[in-house]
């Protein structure tokens, strides 16, 4: 069972970028998927999440309308397209999973990658 994270990087304010979460080892169907973020010094953040099962997808207000998430079932896959980046979204982006109805907590996902770094700086 694995969660693994690619595509963060340094990029300049207003620039892109779009991470990839692959799956293995559970049905991807079956699980919410979400995208959280660490930043040092303060608590884990939650960005946005996307359930195949209702057809759910809800973003935290300071990412909705820049950041947008989808899910590609065949390829058991969860991207996190991220535009107009600021320097405040520097931090560790991990994707995670939850076969919990409606999750509200990050205590909710089983199932963490291990991250990838975003740096947005000039």
């Amino acid at each position: 069972v694995k969660l693994v994270e690619s595509g963060g990087g340094l990029v300049q304010p207003g620039g892109w970028l779009r991470l990839s979460c692959v799956a293995s080892g559970f049905t991807f169907d079956d699980y919410a998927m979400s995208w959280f973020r660490r930043v040092p010094g303060k608590d884990l953040e939650f960005l946005a999440t996307s359930d195949y099962r209702d057809g759910r997808v809800n973003y935290r207000d300071s990412v909705r309308g820049r950041f947008t998430i989808s899910r590609d079932n065949v390829k058991n896959t969860v991207y996190l397209q991220m535009n107009s980046l600021k320097p405040e979204d520097t931090g560790v982006y991990s994707c995670a999973a939850s076969a919990r109805s409606r999750p509200t907590s990050s205590s909710e996902y089983s199932l963490w990658g291990q991250g990838t770094q975003v740096t947005v700086s000039s």
